[in-house]
């Protein structure tokens, strides 16, 4: 995607964390499914989902159009099954949709807290960086126009693309 390469300075690097950020429906799930079936590789793409079911995800992408034999789709929230799947698919990129599902007992809080985000963000930037996997986490803003609280997940990522509805007048 043109604007996405040039966005992130001429494409997707390695090893990087890329947060997408906005508020529910702007797309950022739309654009990561686009991402991923128009991104050429022959390794395999990961697109983690603990919002939406399979058959949702399947219909957006016959609904866009989109089509890549290399994506596997992964309905789960539970960041050790979501580490085992990266194991043992070995993908170039990871797309987690969203960071606030996910979870991981040894936070000891519910899922969307900012311990949670904080420690699963944390394991998967680190998992990913180990293993030259690009990887995206989207994030939703809270009522306070932040991604997961005060900006607990920002420094913990490569970068930041935060997407915001034009106000018009």
């Amino acid at each position: 995607i043109k604007e996405l390469n040039r966005v992130l300075g001429g494409g997707i690097m390695k090893g990087s964390t890329v947060l997408v950020g906005g508020e529910p429906g702007i797309g950022k799930s739309t654009l990561m499914l686009q991402l991923a079936s128009k991104i050429i590789t022959k390794g395999k793409i990961l697109y983690v989902t603990g919002e939406e079911s399979l058959k949702q995800v399947k219909m957006r992408a016959r609904r866009l159009q989109c089509g890549n034999d290399n994506i596997e789709v992964f309905c789960e929230t539970g960041l050790s099954a979501i580490i085992d799947a990266i194991k043992n698919i070995k993908p170039v990129l990871v797309i987690i949709d969203s960071i606030q599902m996910m979870y991981s007992p040894e936070s000891g809080s519910i899922p969307g807290t900012q311990t949670q985000v904080k420690l699963c963000t944390y394991e998967l930037n680190d998992y990913a960086k180990l293993r030259s996997a690009a990887l995206f986490l989207i994030g939703h803003v809270t009522k306070e126009g932040l991604i997961a609280g005060p900006k607990v997940v920002e420094h913990l990522v490569d970068t930041v693309l935060y997407f915001d509805q034009a106000e018009t007048d």
